[in-house]
């Protein structure tokens, strides 16, 4: 099993997602807290969003969406960069993992926040496997994707998916719940960034509740630790990952099920 960290220094994080304000929705607050702590954090989405509009082009709205993660990732003091996959379109091969573990060896992450295995979509189910592959695959000196390999595997965590439950409805329950009252606005503005993505959402879904929705859904989160606004994530515990809980010790996050 890979050894735990040492270092006593802020870890360095990469959260990685499939579209642009993902990441703010289901991990925001906890970057926010990661921030303030002195992590260096990289931000990453596979696509551009680039199907994310009735009126513009697949180019123009790309444009606009990565756009809108750089200005989030500026306010976070965060890096970002679009790995380059197509919206829709994301496919577990060589190809996509070379690209994938590409962006996590440039990041040289000690820490890895992703997307679930299990979500409303496939776009974030294939995304989570191949970070899952990449993390693996980024200290593997003979894996070529045309940028040196990494030290060591990395902690890997998993986001809740979106409405906190699987396809078929399934309830997914969190193994540690970040408390993230305190960042809750800051993780707002974050979101507010990516106002293409709501207007999207109230044309081709019928939902104008883009901002309130995370709210509602961190509240729900927190509820579950006792405070007024959580984010919820599982830890990859599978060979070589470490297995000491890195996110928990950084912002004493609560595991519901000590307290239910």
């Amino acid at each position: 099993m890979n050894a735990a960290r040492t270092d006593s220094s802020p870890p360095r994080v990469l959260a990685i997602h499939s579209h642009p304000d993902d990441l703010e929705i289901l991990c925001g607050g906890t970057l926010c807290r990661l921030a303030d702590l002195g992590c260096e954090i990289a931000t990453a989405t596979l696509t551009a969003g680039d199907l994310g509009s009735a009126d513009l082009s697949r180019e123009e709205i790309g444009a606009l969406r990565t756009a809108e993660s750089r200005r989030s990732a500026e306010l976070l003091g965060a890096s970002y960069e679009c790995v380059g996959l197509y919206d829709l379109c994301i496919t577990h091969d060589d190809a996509s993992r070379r690209a994938v573990t590409a962006a996590v060896r440039r990041a040289k992450p000690d820490l890895i926040l992703t997307a679930p295995p299990i979500d409303y979509m496939s776009d974030h189910e294939i995304t989570s496997r191949l970070v899952r592959d990449a993390a693996f695959a980024a200290s593997v000196p003979l894996y070529e994707c045309g940028e040196p390999a990494t030290e060591r595997v990395p902690y890997l965590y998993y986001c809740d998916p979106v409405g906190h439950a699987g396809p078929l409805g399934e309830p997914w329950r969190p193994g540690i719940v970040v408390d993230v009252t305190g960042q809750i606005e800051r993780k707002l503005e974050l979101l507010a960034c990516h106002d293409s993505q709501r207007a999207w959402l109230r044309r081709q879904h019928g939902i104008d509740e883009y901002l309130a929705g995370t709210r509602r859904w961190s509240a729900a989160r927190g509820e579950l630790i006792g405070v007024e606004y959580g984010e919820g994530f599982r830890q990859h515990l599978g060979h070589p990952h470490p297995t000491d809980d890195l996110l928990a010790s950084l912002l004493s996050a609560v595991r519901p099920a000590d307290i239910i």
